[in-house]
């Protein structure tokens, strides 16, 4: 994924918003915590880049390892349920839980090694072969890329409604 990852943390964070109406968090906070949680797995590419050097598949770091993600959002929802820190407990869910919806859609055509460190496997729904270059243009002129335009096209529908409704 491109381009979606935000959209779709906007869209997880809406989903939110429509089932927990009684909290004294404000849904902007809610909103905000699932859009960072959804570009919180691809930090990695500071790394990827500056240091690295493209040397290791970016989606190998621990920043795609979705035990990672789900040790964090146990975490979460501990302190959450069981500590006088609702709210901390509460966003650092939602923003860890965002991170897994990254995950997902990473899947679609990017391998995510969803069982590591104990199986060094990439998992991916679907393949985009290398026919162009730069790099890039594979995932663009991939089918896949219209699944990103749709996402970034609810996403803005959403916003519209919300806007509208506000």
């Amino acid at each position: 994924m491109f381009i979606a990852h935000i959209p779709s943390g906007y869209i997880y964070a809406v989903s939110i918003l429509k089932k927990i109406k009684n909290t004294t968090i404000p849904a902007r906070l809610i909103v905000l915590s699932a859009v960072l949680g959804s570009i919180l797995p691809d930090l990695d590419l500071i790394y990827f880049y500056l240091i690295d050097h493209r040397q290791t598949h970016h989606h190998k770091y621990i920043t795609h390892w979705p035990l990672l993600w789900i040790s964090l959002a146990f975490i979460s929802y501990t302190i959450y349920a069981f500590s006088s820190h609702k709210k901390l407990g509460l966003l650092s869910l939602i923003a860890f839980s965002s991170c897994m919806v990254h995950l997902i859609l990473d899947t679609v055509v990017g391998d995510i090694w969803w069982f590591f460190p104990f199986i060094d496997k990439p998992f991916a729904l679907f393949t985009v072969k290398s026919l162009y270059k730069p790099w890039w243009l594979n995932f663009i002129l991939h089918w896949s890329f219209v699944l990103e335009l749709v996402i970034c096209s609810l996403a803005i529908c959403i916003y519209i409604k919300r806007t509208k409704n506000n």
